[in-house]
């Protein structure tokens, strides 16, 4: 079995779980509330750097097993793979080392599926917890945001990670937009010169609703649940060819 197939294999899900047992024991009386912004984003930026090291594996992998495409990954870099762009540059050459090796259409994949597990997922392990009720308004608006992530704009052909839907808030849009920028506020501390408070203004934008934690860990568990049913193809690939 190859080196890092263990830490591909794990579902990035488990982090939320590990956060929201561990949070279980200080209650959620007004007291705790300070604690929002911390557990929350702790868990969003453990969730990103999770991620973006399993990216790392999986083109390590695939480096391992085929020269040239080590060639060209040793030569152009592989940068934080954070942006969506790197993720996608992933996804088209995982796909592209599984055709190498055996038959694959996108449709074997099951992205409806997906997206409910990772959305009960979350639903259910936040549902009674703690970090649920500090931010019950935007958990609550989950449903809401949800009817924007179809499943006609993931992963609609082998080429195409996160489908571009003009007009609507897609979860490219989102991931883009939203996700992305807040994990490079986070992950260099920009905010620590800035106000940690919105303006009301801010607030009162339509789009606000799109600042949403619980909305984040749900599309990276998206993306997380994409790459591991990839990988296992990749494996089942490797195996027989």
């Amino acid at each position: 079995m190859a080196k890092h197939t263990d830490f591909i294999l794990s579902p990035i899900f488990e982090i939320l779980n590990e956060v929201v047992h561990a949070n279980a024991g200080i209650g959620n009386g007004m007291e705790t509330y300070p604690l929002n912004e911390y557990v929350m984003q702790s868990a969003f930026l453990r969730m990103t750097g999770f991620q973006e090291q399993k990216m790392k594996c999986i083109c390590w992998e695939m480096a391992t097993e085929d020269y040239e495409f080590r060639y060209e990954f040793t030569r152009t870099g592989s940068g934080e793979f954070s942006t969506y762009k790197d993720k996608a540059k992933v996804f088209t050459d995982l796909i592209a080392q599984i055709e190498k090796r055996n038959s694959f259409t996108i449709g074997d994949l099951d992205i409806a599926a997906i997206i409910t597990m990772a959305t009960s997922d979350v639903k259910n392990v936040l549902l009674h917890s703690n970090i649920a009720s500090w931010d019950q308004d935007s958990f609550i608006s989950l449903d809401s945001i949800l009817v924007d992530i179809k499943t006609e704009h993931i992963a609609t052909d082998n080429k195409t990670l996160f489908a571009e839907v003009k007009n609507q808030n897609s979860i490219k849009k989102i991931y883009n937009e939203y996700l992305i920028k807040h994990r490079n506020r986070c992950a260099h501390n920009t905010q620590s010169y800035q106000d940690n408070l919105p303006t009301l203004k801010t607030l009162a934008e339509a789009n606000h609703k799109f600042h949403n934690y619980f909305l984040w860990y749900i599309i990276l568990i998206i993306i997380d649940e994409i790459f591991i049913e990839l990988y296992k193809k990749y494996l089942i690939a490797i195996e027989n060819h």
